[in-house]
């Protein structure tokens, strides 16, 4: 669920010979070794000098040069050779039977693991039953005459819309679906449209208002899902042609949520291939603000159909990245939500303590009313929990003191301040050199234990990007347990240290800063993206006669369980700006933009 090649080329540079790691390890520590005469002995004694172990990789049973891709050259001979034959004696079964037993299935959708992962800080869990928030009162919205402003009307504004029979889900839900399929053929972002299960929803919606059942303002509101979010009889790709016709059985916590919220699905929107980046077995997601450029993602799919006005709300998922990044490429309002915050049952998983599912929307407000209707404890995901949320539209934002790093977009900072936010400089300090590390070992082990027999059975070699999955899983398979574990301990160490530097209620600053995705992501602390403004595109037509633009966003970030918190202070912010607003040009690019405009 991240987008990290392009943004990481340190990381990648880390791993000497990563295509041969596998092939070594194979051929010494699992296959039967030739017996070591006291020349190979030598041998391998005097080749450990110096670095010429690398020489001699593709000869029988170089132990010392294996041993060396663990960090254990503090093993003499006898002892590599003694841990080979227990390796194969006791180790291999064990390992076999376990993967017997919970590993022969992909995607993590069965077994989860007993290793669980509190983002809490150490608050004492309330007793009492989660509020609703209490979301404002319109009043005077009237329909707006065209198909293009209903399209980009807010969620509070349609519910209101329904809720006073100005506009039926029916009608919306045709509005929405006529969009989709407008403009996927340009932006590649749907992968199922669920049109026949959206009418029987929406019929479902209007008949439930005709009778005086009014669900909230959800109520007969259409959205999408990310692909790896499953839909009975419906396909559930997770982006990849290894899984592009797979029908699961399964309904996810999510969307059981928004059903009995009375929203209408209306398409399975498009996730990066196994939910990395925006490449997948349908080709490439765009961004509707620059379709000569790619959305990122993984959360591809949802971003851009948001930003296009092809559904009002989407829901997409961020292990590391996979929220902010296409959201602020697609410049539209999206909240990576607190870790734990809302149940992933028939989501597929990528690490356990990591994945995350949030609202993508055209404003904070829509992204809080969205948030109410997903989250709690889902029974069957044992880190979900019923986190006591305060109401975003009730808080005292002059109350709050709010720090700001040096890549914050100023203007935030000047507004918030001129709404009686106490604003001051601000830098999160930690001594943990390795958060991009950590991130990576447990993202990449996580993610092959739940992709272990797509591996084995040898579907890499058809994954859509062989620079993304495949590579990071073929050096994973070596990752010892040990350096696991101590991973985790490094992780436990930032968390404290963030904890104890987190002096403010909230703070502003760039939202797809690499070290600090891997930060929070690894922390389990919330953030909003908002759009902050547009600059020109890189490299316009000479003419300079185009509406394409880039968008710049801006992350507030708050500690976990104060989601409300970041969602206040983007509402503010909104409130006295129109960013959010804007609208892509996919129907026209300008009157002398070189890319060909799509037809009326």
């Amino acid at each position: 669920m991240m987008l990290k090649n392009k943004f990481l080329p340190s990381v990648r540079g880390w791993w000497p010979h990563s295509g041969i790691i596998a092939v070594v390890v194979l051929l010494v520590l699992i296959c039967c070794c030739r017996p070591v005469a006291t020349s190979d002995v030598k041998n391998m004694e005097s080749d450990h000098k110096d670095g010429v172990c690398w020489t001699r990789v593709g000869q029988p049973c170089p132990l010392k040069c294996a041993f060396e891709l663990f960090d254990t050259k503090f093993l003499n001979n006898t002892k590599m050779l003694e841990i080979v034959r227990g390796q194969k004696e006791f180790n291999l079964p064990i390992i076999t039977a376990n993967r017997k037993l919970v590993a022969s299935e992909d995607g993590g959708l069965r077994n989860p693991s007993y290793l669980v992962f509190n983002s809490g800080w150490g608050r004492e869990q309330s007793q009492h039953a989660t509020k609703k928030f209490n979301y404002p009162s319109l009043s005077g919205i009237k329909k707006p005459r065209s198909e293009e402003d209903i399209a980009f009307t807010s969620v509070l504004e349609l519910g209101e819309l329904i809720r006073t029979k100005q506009i039926t889900s029916k009608e919306l839900t045709r509005i929405f679906l006529k969009r989709l399929k407008r403009y996927n053929h340009v932006l590649e972002a749907v992968v199922t449209y669920t049109e026949e299960l959206a009418y029987k929803q929406a019929k479902e919606a209007d008949q439930l208002l005709a009778k005086g059942v009014y669900l909230g303002p959800l109520h007969g509101i259409p959205y999408g899902l990310k692909d790896i979010i499953a839909v009975p009889h419906y396909k559930t790709t997770w982006g990849s042609s290894s899984f592009k016709n797979q029908v699961l059985d399964i309904e996810a916590w999510v969307y059981k949520r928004l059903k009995a919220a009375g929203a209408v699905l209306v398409a399975k929107l498009v996730s990066g291939s196994l939910a990395y980046d925006d490449i997948w077995f349908g080709g490439r997601t765009r961004n509707p603000w620059n379709i000569e450029e790619f959305s990122t993602g993984s959360s591809a799919g949802p971003a851009a159909c948001t930003s296009a006005g092809m559904v009002p709300f989407a829901i997409g998922s961020e292990t590391a990245g996979s929220v902010t990044y296409p959201a602020a490429r697609c410049g539209v309002t999206a909240l990576r939500p607190t870790f734990g915050t809302t149940g992933r049952t028939g989501v597929m998983s990528i690490s356990e303590s990591l994945d995350k599912l949030g609202p993508f929307c055209r404003s904070a407000a829509d992204c809080a009313i969205v948030l109410d209707a997903i989250r709690g404890k889902d029974p069957d995901d044992l880190s979900s929990r019923d986190i006591p949320l305060g109401d975003p539209f009730s808080v005292d934002i002059k109350k709050l003191t709010v720090g700001y790093l040096e890549d914050a977009e100023m203007e935030v900072v000047h507004i918030l301040a001129s709404e009686g936010v106490k604003m001051i400089p601000f830098k999160l300090n930690y001594t943990v050199d390795s958060v991009q590390g950590i991130l990576n070992f447990t993202m990449d082990v996580d993610m092959l234990a739940h992709f272990d027999e797509w591996q084995r059975s040898r579907h890499d070699d058809v994954y859509e990007a062989q620079e993304q999955w495949p590579t990071e899983l073929r050096r994973a398979r070596v990752i010892p347990a040990v350096d696991y574990v101590q991973a985790q301990r490094a992780r436990g160490k930032l968390i404290r240290e963030v904890k104890e530097s987190f002096t403010v209620d909230a703070f502003i600053g760039n939202a797809t800063d690499w070290e600090r995705v891997c930060l929070g992501n690894l922390v389990g602390i919330p953030v909003i993206v908002v759009p902050t403004g547009f600059k020109s595109i890189s490299n316009p037509p000479h003419s300079n006669h185009t509406r394409r633009r880039t968008t710049i966003t801006t992350g507030i970030y708050a500690p976990p369980e104060r989601d409300h918190i970041a969602l206040a202070l983007a509402m503010a912010f909104q409130s006295v700006t129109n960013h959010h607003k804007q609208r892509p040009p996919i129907d026209n690019l300008g009157p002398s933009d070189p890319i060909q405009c799509l037809p009326k």
